[in-house]
């Protein structure tokens, strides 16, 4: 009978030991940014558009800080999958691809992306983080043919948000 207190001893937090929770200590030691990303660290201002026809143009494999819009002042060329709330930021650039290949979006924050060529989007190939002590919190890789194209930017818990889209090697 003394198995069952001694079960519900157990289970309470001042029996069980402290997890240990590994953290990420950046040094200032230069960590290597993925391929394709140099242009990350030499970011450039630029201010969101509020629609398709007045889009913010991206430069390609250049990294920015961009001001984002308040969400309701948006209006998406293709209604985002997740949009984010009132109290979230979003925008929307343009950028033009001149061969085709697989493009990378870099994103500072885990806000909502989409592709668009007109108003289908890309499907995306892959999804993943970036390198500790970059900045890169979140990459997507989309296989894009020649033209023009949207990103969307969707559900920013910031106003600000350090993006990139660049032609992978």
């Amino acid at each position: 009978m003394m198995l069952i207190p001694l079960l519900a001893l157990a289970a309470t937090p001042q029996a069980m030991p402290a997890m240990d929770h590994p953290t990420v200590t950046c040094s200032a030691a230069m960590v290597p940014l993925p391929a394709g990303l140099e242009g990350w660290t030499r970011k450039q201002a630029i201010r969101a558009g509020a629609t398709a026809t007045v889009a913010t143009t991206l430069p390609l494999g250049v990294g920015v800080s961009a001001t984002l819009l308040p969400t309701p002042k948006i209006a998406y060329a293709v209604r985002p999958e997740k949009p984010g709330g009132s109290v979230s930021s979003g925008g929307i650039f343009a950028f033009t691809v001149p061969v085709a290949g697989r493009y990378r979006v870099a994103l500072g924050a885990g806000a909502w992306i989409d592709v668009l060529s007109g108003s289908t989007p890309a499907t995306s190939i892959s999804h993943g983080h970036g390198p500790d002590c970059t900045g890169v919190r979140k990459m997507v890789d989309f296989d894009l043919k020649p033209g023009p194209y949207l990103l969307q930017v969707a559900g920013n818990a910031s106003a600000t948000l350090p993006l990139m889209v660049a032609r992978m090697p």
